[in-house]
């Protein structure tokens, strides 16, 4: 039976955090997986949450990490996942955003495609984000050569054998992990399904985002960006040996 790992990174979400469990452990128990919730050195209850829950959820894993920023944690439970001979890798976030009642239908495609991935409709997370997602699009096109519709979507099951391919081409601290995993499978020519997905506002919590600091990692993003695709073209023959 494939073995699913849900990877779910949380920073200060005391206020979300025992919901999103409530949510999405119902999927953990019906497709054959774990949960695992890594915790980026939040200052708030979220860890010791955690804990308690874990006790009550058997198929709920609590890690605690230092700080690291969104991209290094999802990395980081990604690499967890793999070490644990996942077959089958999903990533949503822990601000409850998400609908658990649309993973079925990217369950159902997870043999014919390498990542299936939900690209964000009736969004209600704000127009800044809007902005940043539409930006994202025409950068990954200018830097990399692909056309994307909504590269960093915090809804993606991913094959863990593909996941494990190409996870050291990302590195360890890059702010946007899900970005560069999306634009290397694309690139690669792997077999990428797009799905729609609801994307809800903010259940709880402040966000920790604002648009100083998303004009900061875009511009850092942007550099990053370029470095990698001149990476990636370095190494696209021996990439492309393994096959997909």
């Amino acid at each position: 039976m494939d073995k699913l790992y849900v990877i779910i990174p949380a920073y200060n979400e005391e206020a979300n955090i025992e919901q999103v469990i409530k949510q999405w452990y119902p999927v953990v128990e019906e497709y054959n997986g774990q949960m695992v919730i890594i915790d980026d050195g939040s200052t708030d209850r979220t860890y010791e949450i955690l804990r308690h829950k874990e006790k009550e959820c058997p198929l709920l894993t609590a890690i605690s990490k230092r700080n690291g920023g969104h991209g290094a944690t999802i990395l980081y439970g990604y690499q967890y996942a793999l070490e644990h001979h996942a077959d089958y890798i999903f990533q949503t976030d822990s601000d409850g955003q998400t609908l658990p009642e649309e993973f079925e239908a990217f369950w159902e495609n997870r043999r014919k495609f390498d990542m299936v991935i939900g690209f964000r409709k009736h969004r209600e997370d704000g127009f800044s984000r809007i902005v940043v997602t539409r930006v994202l699009r025409v950068v990954t096109g200018v830097c990399f050569r692909v056309r994307i519709p909504d590269a960093n979507t915090p809804y993606r099951l991913m094959k863990g054998q593909t996941l494990a391919r190409y996870i050291h081409l990302i590195p360890e601290k890059f702010n946007l992990t899900n970005v560069l995993i999306s634009v290397i499978l694309v690139k690669k020519g792997c077999r990428v399904k797009w799905l729609p997905v609801t994307f809800r506002a903010r259940q709880g919590g402040e966000n920790s985002m604002n648009m100083k600091r998303i004009f900061k990692i875009g511009l850092q993003s942007l550099i990053d960006f370029r470095r990698m695709n001149q990476i990636l073209q370095r190494k696209g023959e021996y990439i492309e040996k393994d096959g997909v």
